[in-house]
């Protein structure tokens, strides 16, 4: 089996997850932080590409505003990956040329880790699909939130769950840090699932 070219991807680890209306819920945020850090350890050791993206919203945003408390980086994460690509749609890849500049360095398999969950992780395992880029996400240095709507309410708990074990069933290969320092000691992929085998298995 070849080696996979990786980047680990930090996505949006911005004081909005941490002090606003977006808290993260689950995991329990400053254990997804530590993760996270855990990740970006490894990456620097292997010599893995760290990526780190940044949120950004126009001025009047209630959220990730511009020059805004909420939109900066998190402190921790702050400078791991050099400058930040800054995007303004769920997805990493829309609209910041991340594709070509990873493809660049040769990278073949993207590490995603960071919040939320239930939007901006999901929508960029979905998106790399077409782009070719195999997706590998840590399920404890991700984190969701609690969700309300007309639709019906769910825990950030039962989201981050359902939306691990069905990001495993398609886009992604979904492991905690520990199994993917390993895999990236071993020079090795991590193991994913598919459609079939997922609903074999839930029949």
């Amino acid at each position: 089996m070849t080696t996979p070219n990786r980047a680990l991807v930090i996505i949006d680890v911005q004081n909005e997850y941490f002090e606003g209306p977006l808290r993260i819920e689950y995991p329990p945020r400053d254990k997804s932080l530590a993760r996270i850090l855990e990740a970006a350890e490894t990456a620097r050791r292997a010599g893995i590409p760290i990526v780190i993206v940044q949120h950004e919203a126009p001025q009047d945003s209630p959220v990730f505003a511009a020059g805004s408390q909420g939109w900066r980086l998190h402190e921790a994460v702050a400078g791991l990956g050099g400058a930040p690509v800054v995007k303004s749609y769920s997805s990493v890849f829309a609209g910041t040329g991340l594709d070509d500049r990873l493809r660049d360095q040769g990278v073949d398999t993207v590490t995603l880790v960071g919040f939320m969950t239930n939007n901006c992780v999901l929508a960029s395992a979905a998106a790399a699909e077409p782009l070719g880029f195999a997706v590998e996400v840590l399920s404890d240095a991700t984190g969701a939130i609690n969700l309300s709507n007309e639709a019906g309410s769910v825990t950030a708990q039962q989201v981050h769950e359902t939306l691990m074990a069905l990001l495993h069933s398609n886009f992604a290969a979904v492991a905690d840090t520990a199994a993917w320092t390993s895999a990236v000691d071993a020079g090795a992929a991590l193991p994913g699932s598919n459609l079939v085998v997922s609903a074999t298995a839930g029949r």
